[in-house]
């Protein structure tokens, strides 16, 4: 399995009905997107962030089409002008070590062939995680 955690701190001036129409698209990721096989998306408890979520696939294979769903993508649209700071995680019970190496070259992937979510990326305050566009050019960072 490898879960996709995600953790959220929203910007002040953040709209309510904006925020919470993000999180309800998280929610539809959940339940539309095939390759997830649970998740959860809630109030983060015990740090910086407001909100987090989480979403599991059995494998390299479903992250692939968890990332490049559709549904992904128009959250990352809506949700992520929201957003003030961002960690997002990946953690695998997969043995092979180029698992790893995997989900780095997905990411990779998908902020090439992106330039507008990049762009995305770039305008929160931090990001930090398993892998970001242009590793080294910010903090950190992954989807």
């Amino acid at each position: 399995m490898i879960h996709h955690q995600i953790r959220l701190a929203m910007r002040p001036d953040a709209p309510r009905d904006k925020v919470e129409e993000a999180l309800e698209l998280l929610r539809r990721m959940g339940r539309e997107i095939d390759a997830v096989a649970y998740w959860t998306v809630g109030r983060d408890v015990g740090g910086d962030f407001d909100y987090g979520a989480m979403f599991a696939v059995e494998d390299i294979e479903g992250y692939r089409a968890y990332m490049y769903a559709p549904l992904h993508r128009r959250v990352d649209e809506i949700g992520l002008p929201l957003v003030r700071d961002m960690v997002s995680h990946d953690l695998t019970d997969d043995e092979d070590p180029a698992t790893a190496d995997l989900i780095r070259q997905i990411h990779a992937e998908r902020f090439a062939g992106d330039p507008a979510l990049v762009a995305l990326i770039q305008g929160l305050g931090s990001y930090d995680g398993s892998s970001a566009p242009g590793r080294g050019a910010r903090e950190g960072g992954s989807d």
